[in-house]
């Protein structure tokens, strides 16, 4: 009678280990089909991770002048989104002032809080913040957090519990899952908070001590949100709705979402531009940046804090140039915070100071200001980068705005962000060091996830 040793967990897996590897000593048959299995799967993974992304480029250039009613017409049917012109757009720089006006907005809330995120950084600003939504939740204010599951990895659940405890709702976007897996390179990169469904909060920066504290090595950083009443507020809502959808499984509707907005909110007319990848790789965001330089007449205005424009895009600007267009592009300098990123993307310098354009690289800090201003009318600012993640791979969010006024605004901003950089010269760039092209030439082998 067998012993109980012998028939102990342990030694019945021994003795599949040792039938598995009989198997594949005497079967050649299995031994080609598991290292087919295992190319097959390496290869599909290479092909996600690097395979180049679309070539954009428009069938015929623009031919309305940017502010004319066949351009908005036309730029609202490409881009898939609706013109709202009931709208109050005001622009807020660096964290003292819209971290500010976000929590100023919170503590008036009187029926829901939404608010998505990339970055969710655990520290001085997300405590003050998870403590006055815990306070709003406590007095029935509906409140509800979307958050990036990579992009926010370093926070904790546990530093949600007071606030789900008072009966606030807390996701995670795009878990790490075997069900998900094939998306999981998929990530929200959008940062959005809206308030009672009448006023929205867009733009670059997340919550996270660096936009808004400095230390002894590092100022905080640079950057620009904006604050939206009015009928775009709807697009915005949506826009979450549609990621808290896919994180919770639940469709937030109702007056406490969609209130009745007023009619004389402003004179601003914007789109909401909500970009997902397709299954074939095209984005909204991509669309709307291809066109609106396509369109441009007299003068394109880019701030980015990463800059890897892809062929396209670059030939887009140099086609700019050559109508007499006025590029002037603001990227980090030293102070970048991804610095593979900006090797690659300085790399891309050349051609485009060739054709004239302006670089100009930031001095003080990091600038992570998303922002880009047309013929001095037009301004984008929202979530993408110029880079392919954001163009090909993330969730992002843009608020296009056809406003002088905003655009005059933005536009001293960047002025003042020029005074404060490096104007980048095409003899100093052919200058630069071997070690600086060896950086540029590694960054491009991985341009598809950067």
């Amino acid at each position: 009678m067998p012993t109980q040793t012998q028939n102990s967990p342990a030694r019945r897996k021994a003795g599949h280990k040792d039938l598995v590897k009989e198997e594949f000593d005497h079967s050649r048959f299995l031994r080609i089909i598991s290292l087919v299995a295992i190319l097959a799967l390496g290869t599909l993974i290479l092909a996600g991770l690097f395979a180049p992304g679309l070539k954009y480029s428009l069938a015929k250039p623009p031919q309305y002048a940017v502010d004319g009613p066949q351009f908005l017409d036309e730029l609202e049917a490409v881009v898939n989104s609706k013109i709202t012109r009931n709208n109050s757009i005001d622009v807020l720089e660096n964290g003292e002032n819209f971290y500010a006006a976000e929590l100023d907005a919170m503590r008036h809330a009187q029926r829901s809080i939404n608010i998505e995120a990339y970055i969710f950084h655990k520290g001085r600003v997300t405590g003050e913040l998870i403590q006055l939504l815990t306070e709003r939740a406590k007095a029935g204010i509906h409140v509800n957090l979307v958050i990036d599951s990579l992009g926010s990895f370093s926070t904790r659940k546990g530093s949600f519990k007071a606030l789900k405890d008072a009966g606030g709702k807390v996701r995670w976007y795009h878990r790490l899952r075997l069900h998900n897996w094939f998306i999981s390179n998929n990530r929200t990169h959008r940062e959005i908070t809206v308030v009672d469904g009448s006023t929205a909060f867009v733009g670059g920066a997340g919550y996270a001590d660096w936009w808004r504290y400095g230390d002894d090595d590092e100022l905080r950083w640079r950057d620009t949100m904006v604050r939206v009443r009015g009928d775009a507020v709807r697009g915005i809502q949506g826009t979450f709705i549609e990621n808290w959808l896919e994180a919770s499984g639940e469709i937030l509707d109702g007056p406490d979402y969609f209130p009745p907005l007023p009619n004389d909110a402003g004179h601003a007319t914007a789109l909401v531009i909500t970009s997902t990848p397709s299954s074939g790789g095209s984005t909204r965001a991509r669309v709307l940046f291809q066109t609106m330089m396509a369109a441009a007449r007299k003068s394109i205005l880019i701030t980015t804090p990463y800059f890897l424009p892809d062929r396209g895009f670059r030939g887009e600007l140099q086609r700019a140039r050559q109508r007499g267009v006025s590029v002037r592009i603001v990227v980090p300098g030293k102070h970048a915070d991804h610095t593979l990123t900006r090797s690659s993307g300085r790399g891309a310098y050349g051609e485009l100071l060739n054709a004239g354009a302006e670089i100009y690289e930031y001095e003080p800090t990091m600038i992570h200001a998303k922002v880009a201003i047309i013929d001095g009318v037009w301004s984008i600012v929202g979530s993408t980068n110029l880079d392919n993640r954001s163009f090909g791979i993330n969730d992002e969010i843009n608020a296009a705005v056809l406003s002088p006024e905003v655009a005059a605004h933005l536009t001293q901003a960047f002025e003042d962000d020029v005074a404060h950089s490096k104007h980048i010269t095409l003899e100093e760039w052919k200058k630069r060091s071997l070690m600086e092209r060896l950086l540029e030439d590694v960054g491009w082998i991985f341009e598809r996830q950067q």
